[in-house]
């Protein structure tokens, strides 16, 4: 299967770019390499698939690529370039994240339906739900965003629902809840975690340290992406998770023994925007997608360590 992937570079990009080659299919990869991290990360995440001959990267921004020419040749279009991160999506910084993951989307919605491509994957989060009145979250629990970074999802999840009920776009959009692994990006929680704790340094938690999250390992998570491909309901959007819930600090006390020490906790002040808990009802995925998550929490953590060794 011929794709387009956008953030191709990314911690899940370039994860789901390897896989699709593996399977004999070609990749036209997006990426404008944000400064978001360090964009060296970026091209060590893509080293080995752009040694392929069916893979080719193009360094452009989605708001301003003539994109119709990169779709004529993708029967599927995987849409995970955003901006990231809820905790700086405040203020100013606001205006980034309505023009990377609002009106990107858009133009690539457009694109897509110009050309007829047969089906658009569109990476959504958990954050769109809040948080919840009841757990764990269906695809139909109530969406109240409490976090700017939130909204511009929403919106972009909106966008690819009207496409399909209007345009008759082929959409499916994926709900991904806090995907951890090898290539995680430096900003996140386990990333950053592993980091200090082999330097030897207390990490950094906001807030007690008992927030809870439904943890997905990223391979699992490009499983389902893949799937979507060809299975699931056009214009419907399903939860992406791990199946296993856990505190913030239960992740900490995991991670101790992996990095050969005891860590300390360093407890700054509760983020603004950062929920309380997420946990999926994955029930949908798993009969639509045959989606089935299959690595845990303690295993992910261990190649995770592993890998950034």
């Amino acid at each position: 299967m011929n794709a387009l992937i956008t953030g191709v570079a990314g911690f899940i990009g370039s994860r789901l770019a390897e896989e699709v080659i593996a399977a004999g299919g070609s990749v036209v990869g997006v990426d404008r390499m944000s400064t978001f991290y360090d964009p060296a990360i970026k091209r060590r995440n893509i080293a080995q698939v752009r040694e392929s001959e069916r893979f080719r990267l193009v360094e452009a921004d989605l708001n301003e690529i003539d994109l119709e020419p990169l779709m004529e040749e993708s029967q599927v279009v995987y849409h995970l370039a955003a901006q990231p991160g809820v905790r700086v999506s405040w203020g100013r910084e606001f205006e980034v994240y309505v023009r990377d993951n609002v009106l990107a989307t858009q133009r690539l919605l457009e694109a897509a339906r110009a050309v007829g491509v047969d089906r658009v994957v569109a990476a959504s989060s958990s954050s769109v739900y809040g948080d919840a009145e009841s757990y764990p979250v269906t695809e139909h629990s109530r969406r109240r965003p409490i976090s700017p970074y939130g909204v511009t999802k929403l919106a972009s999840e909106e966008l690819c629902r009207l496409y399909a009920t209007q345009f008759g776009v082929e959409t499916i959009g994926l709900r991904y809840f806090t995907i951890f692994g090898p290539r995680q990006r430096p900003d996140m929680a386990f990333s950053r975690f592993i980091e200090a704790g082999r330097a030897g340094r207390p990490i950094e938690v906001y807030g007690d340290g008992l927030q809870v999250r439904d943890f997905t390992f990223v391979d699992d998570a490009v499983a389902a992406t893949i799937a979507s491909a060809t299975n699931g309901r056009p214009g419907e959007t399903y939860n992406v998770a791990g199946g296993t819930e856990a505190s913030v600090l239960d992740v900490v006390g995991l991670l101790g023994p992996m990095v050969g020490r005891e860590i300390e906790v360093d407890h700054q002040p509760a983020a603004a925007g950062d929920v309380r808990r997420t946990g999926a009802d994955v029930t949908n995925a798993r009969n639509d997608l045959g989606y089935e998550p299959n690595v845990s929490l303690e295993e992910g953590l261990r190649r995770q360590v592993e890998a950034s060794g």
